[in-house]
């Protein structure tokens, strides 16, 4: 379904990479991040090839993610809070241009945003 053949989240999404899957449906797949920066630090990704939080999301791609948000902040069991973060280019710290959505939590994460 993704069309960058380059992409390492295409490649996620197309199971052509292995990953550990918390959730996924026909829009978007979810999975651990390798290098948490929390407890629980897991990637929200559409399938479909987005660069950034900017490009033109359809909007049931927009619901699916929010959906699968949901879905990890419950299999995680992040009842007490948690974090969700996009990037949008290199000086925000995005280092793979495939828009995603990191949902952090398991510990107090504060007020500061770095």
């Amino acid at each position: 379904m993704c069309k960058d053949p380059d992409c390492i989240f295409c490649k996620i999404a197309d199971h052509e990479i292995p990953s550990t899957v918390v959730y996924e449906d026909d829009q978007v797949i979810a999975f651990d991040d390798l290098s948490p920066q929390a407890p629980v630090h897991t990637l929200v990704v559409p399938k479909a090839h987005y660069q950034d939080v900017t490009a033109d999301i359809p909007g049931e791609t927009l619901v699916a993610i929010t959906k699968a948000i949901r879905e990890v902040a419950a299999a995680k069991g992040l009842d007490d809070g948690f974090r969700v973060i996009s990037n949008k280019g290199e000086h925000a710290g995005q280092t793979v241009m495939h828009l995603h959505f990191h949902v952090l939590g398991g510990k107090p994460l504060g007020e500061g945003l770095i």
